[in-house]
């Protein structure tokens, strides 16, 4: 065996996976050998960053697993870099399978973690590091799978497409991209989107969810600007005043709360894993989304509030150019997070009648996003997910969900390709430290996902 260590290490540390022995041995040990190396590279997308060097070394896996030296392309972009991986199917006229990740991963300071975010570590059964759960472990473990099938003599009908985009993270300049190019796929599985829950105190699986929608990513800048003029002699307007109160009543404000069936069913299955109080108003918003008494619950939750509507918050502000001057100009940025159905201009125009101040002026920012529809609920994906699911973890439900954040999925959605986002990976929620401090994910998860996508994946190429 090639990794001989790395899979008795991953064998010791199962403890929740579904089998006691590594099922696919090779692929497993690989797995964990690809996550701990594509960690050590810095992946940021600034100047020096290393995400065309992950890549380069990620093509030269994929070669050495039997991918055409040709068929895996690296086009650089900027500071950054995407590749894509194409495995010809048999029929070249069917649309292919897109596999869908990114490599890219937010800045980390070494200072302020208890281990060098860039310095993998294997200890009490979690990888240690940056993009170990956002999302280098899922990036590596579907690598491993893919060199599996082919190690298997497996021949997919329609091409499989695997693609890594290189600043999802920020700009999502490289997504887009890769969304027009492929634009043409069957479906896209998103493998940095879904995945299980696991419970609290067991460290069992609980649930695990497939994501069908995103809420769209939009940023408002409200500028406020006046003459300014000595501190000591103050006006009745004053910039920073008139923007503060435009900022407090926008963050009282609650935007019309709304369900999809999508949301619905979530709310419905997900109801019955959180505590009485929270999963009774679950099952109320769902019923009745005018439920007042439900809407107050969910709403006072932090993990709950952005499933039930629009949300915008405010995020940064400026103002003022001296200590001893009335401010010329003051700024603030509104972030918001928009329930599918939706324009950003739309929202943009409600804040601007809930502050009702004709001296606060509007402008959209955004970057890196674009509003998209939710994909439809589609039984061949549907009954696919399950059946891989239930080949690890048997009885476990399996429900949709939607998204508050953003993710490569919103590209291929706007151009109408059905995405799906379906990690295998199950953590605790009180484990998820993705974009944040000593992040960490089990690696007992590594044995269940090759088996998963060795399922998924065959069944949605054949």
């Amino acid at each position: 065996m090639k990794y001989p260590a790395l899979a008795a290490a991953i064998l010791v540390l199962s403890t929740t996976a579904a089998h006691a022995a590594p099922a696919n041995p090779k692929a497993e040990a690989q797995a964990l050998d690809i996550a701990k190396r594509a960690i050590a590279f810095k992946s940021v997308n600034s100047p020096g960053g290393q995400t065309p060097q992950l890549a380069a070394y990620l093509k030269q896996v994929l070669v050495a697993g039997g991918f055409a030296d040709a068929d895996v392309t690296i086009t650089p972009v900027d500071n950054t870099a995407y590749m894509i991986a194409r495995w010809k199917g048999s029929e070249p006229a069917a649309k292919p399978l897109v596999i869908s990740g990114h490599i890219d991963v937010v800045a980390a300071n070494p200072a302020d973690w208890q281990r060098d975010p860039f310095t993998p570590v294997v200890e009490n059964g979690y990888l240690y590091g940056r993009g170990a759960t956002d999302m280098k472990l899922d990036a590596a473990i579907v690598i491993a799978t893919l060199i599996e099938l082919k190690r298997q003599g497996y021949k997919p009908r329609r091409d499989i497409v695997l693609e890594f985009s290189g600043d999802e993270e920020t700009t999502m300049k490289t997504s887009a991209i890769i969304a027009e190019q492929l634009k043409n796929a069957e479906l896209v599985l998103n493998i940095d989107g879904g995945g299980g829950s696991l419970n609290e105190a067991t460290g069992k699986p609980e649930y695990w969810t497939w994501n069908g929608a995103e809420k769209t990513y939009a940023d408002f800048e409200l500028t406020v600007t006046n003459p300014g003029g000595h501190s000591s002699a103050p006006r009745k307007l004053n910039a920073i005043n008139q923007l503060a109160a435009a900022l407090v009543k926008i963050g009282e404000y609650q935007f019309k709360p709304e369900v999809s069936d999508l949301t619905r069913a979530y709310f419905v299955e997900a109801a019955k894993y959180e505590d009485k109080e929270t999963g009774a108003a679950m099952r109320a918003f769902a019923a009745n989304p005018a439920d007042k008494a439900a809407i107050t619950t969910l709403t006072a939750n932090p993990s709950t509030i952005g499933k039930i509507g629009t949300t915008c918050v405010s995020t940064m502000i400026n103002g003022g150019h001296g200590l001893n001057a009335l401010p010329e100009r003051a700024t603030a940025n509104i972030n918001c997070r928009i329930f599918p159905g939706h324009q950003p201009a739309a929202i943009m125009a409600e804040l601007q009648k809930v502050v009702a101040d004709p001296a606060v002026q509007f402008k959209d920012v955004t970057e890196g996003s674009i509003p998209n529809a939710p994909s439809p609920m589609r039984p061949d994906f549907v009954a696919a997910v399950k059946k891989a699911l239930g080949k690890v973890y048997p009885g476990v439900p399996v429900f949709p969900s939607q998204s508050s954040g953003a993710s490569d999925s919103m590209w291929f959605r706007s151009k109408g390709v059905p995405s799906y986002g379906a990690s295998p990976v199950f953590i605790k929620d009180s484990d998820d430290f993705s974009h944040g401090l000593n992040e960490r994910t089990p690696v007992n998860n590594i044995g269940p996902a090759v088996t998963y996508y060795l399922s998924l994946i065959t069944d949605l190429s054949k």
